[in-house]
């Protein structure tokens, strides 16, 4: 194992974009190798959750520092982008029944609960049909192929010229592709948390957060004082905009599985979900601001800044 890389990756400021990204490179594969056996045996969703946050993190670390790498084919990001599709999909539905389950049935009468029966049947069954798809999937060609490629590269890694380079000289690069075009998405100006448009800027809103988030990651160890407060911004208006995705799929499923008005047949289920969509977009709101004015986005800019 390399001696840049532990369990989370931790980058030393001597050390050259080649050793940084080897290390976060093989701390992420590491784990997505620990993590399938669990996966497939598909008794708890909690390790399907953490092989798709690292399957994430691996992607965003490739891109990252793309520059620096000369990378197998199966390594290319349309190919893992297929893959991590395959993972979200059985991911999302597990979300779904969480939230039903744990925040939003034990506030609902008995008489409501026993009409989401059909839609809880349905649930089940389009989540065993997503498992059934992603068993394949890491039992398949493809996945199996990038695992044994990047290790395959791990052992003889081949690297451009920039790879030899101090990783504290190109630490503003590396920051500003962070950050770069996340600012000036529409999602930030999003009117509301119901029309279709609105809720498509703020999915591809919420995606690019999280990619910001995982590069800013990556680099923590090199710059933790000004890093860390950025990650715990971007988190929180991560998790606010997953909840309101996470409302709209409830309803969406509602609307299509229901024969009739769910307003008519759940009243105080729509009431719950209404009021948590609300909770949640002034939420949102609040937390946004702060990148929606010049200064706010200029503090988030002079990341790519060495520190005084």
């Amino acid at each position: 194992m390399s001696a840049l890389a532990d369990s989370e990756a931790q980058l030393s400021l001597n050390c050259s974009c080649a050793g940084a990204a080897s290390a976060l490179i093989e701390a992420r594969l590491r784990r997505l190798v620990a993590l399938q056996a669990e996966v497939l045996a598909d008794r708890d969703p909690e390790p399907l959750h953490q092989m798709r946050v690292h399957f994430r993190r691996l992607r965003s670390t490739l891109e990252q520092f793309a520059p620096a790498l000369l990378l197998p084919d199966a390594a290319e990001p349309r190919r893992i982008a297929r893959i991590g599709r395959r993972l979200g999909l059985t991911r999302d539905l597990d979300v779904l029944r969480q939230r039903l389950d744990q925040q939003l049935l034990p506030l609902l009468p008995e008489r409501e609960l026993q009409s989401l029966k059909p839609l809880f049947k349905q649930l089940r069954r389009e989540r065993r049909l997503a498992f059934e798809e992603l068993s394949d999937c890491l039992r398949g060609r493809r996945y199996l192929r990038l695992l044994a490629q990047l290790q395959g590269w791990l052992k003889q890694p081949r690297f451009t010229p920039l790879a030899a380079e101090p990783l504290l000289a190109w630490r503003p690069e590396l920051l500003q592709a962070c950050v770069q075009g996340l600012t000036s998405l529409p999602g930030w100006w999003a009117p509301s948390p119901y029309d279709a448009m609105a809720l498509a800027d703020l999915h591809q809103l919420r995606r690019r957060i999280k990619r910001a988030r995982y590069g800013l990651n990556n680099l923590e160890s090199l710059d933790p004082e000004r890093i860390a407060p950025w990650l715990a911004l971007l988190r929180r208006m991560q998790d606010l905009l997953g909840d309101l995705n996470d409302l709209q799929l409830i309803d969406a499923a509602l609307q299509r599985q229901l024969d009739v008005s769910p307003d008519q047949l759940l009243p105080a289920l729509c009431s719950v979900i209404a009021e948590q969509r609300s909770q949640v977009w002034q939420q949102w709101l609040e937390q946004a601001a702060s990148l929606r004015t010049p200064e706010g986005r200029a503090r988030l800019h002079t990341l790519a800044l060495a520190p005084a």
